[in-house]
């Protein structure tokens, strides 16, 4: 499963994962990849109506700060997300990104719990220190991205 990881993803990237001396086995596939976007009408446009993809109704996501719109690509997806509320995180990095951009890269877990563990007992920080529901409605975790080769790295319980 690491040389799969590393094929697909790369070394930097799966080291975030794999680093220290425990390893965690339970990596599984790439869920999505989030892009940040400055207006979420236009940007599902283009994947509706000009590329012909599959996508989801807006989703107001308020204790995450973020409107979200999944976009289907086979067995992966692409997650717009858009400010919601004053305190976006996503605001902030619009601020810095005006034309928006990719906000992060979500792989999935077969145990939220030891992952984090595992990860934790690597030094790799969270961005909180409890997972918290995320847009599928599964436990998730975001990984500090100063821990992560740049990435912010978002597990996602599958």
């Amino acid at each position: 499963m690491i040389g799969w990881m590393q094929k697909l993803i790369s070394p930097s990237l799966c080291s975030c994962i794999f680093k220290g001396t425990r390893k965690f086995s339970g990596v599984g596939k790439i869920n999505h990849i989030a892009i940040a976007v400055p207006n979420l009408e236009s940007a599902t446009n283009l994947y509706k109506n000009v590329l012909g993809a599959k996508v989801s109704a807006a989703m107001p996501l308020p204790e995450h700060g973020v409107t979200t719109v999944f976009v289907e690509l086979g067995d992966t997806k692409i997650e717009l997300l858009h400010p919601l509320g004053d305190r976006s995180p996503i605001s902030g990095f619009l601020g810095k990104n005006k034309s928006g951009g990719l906000h992060h890269i979500c792989v999935e877990v077969e145990n939220i719990s030891d992952a984090v563990k595992a990860l934790t007992d690597n030094g790799i920080r969270t961005l909180t220190e409890e997972p918290k529901i995320g847009a599928h409605g599964k436990p998730v975790m975001f990984c500090h991205p100063k821990d992560c080769d740049g990435v912010l790295l978002e597990l996602e319980e599958s």
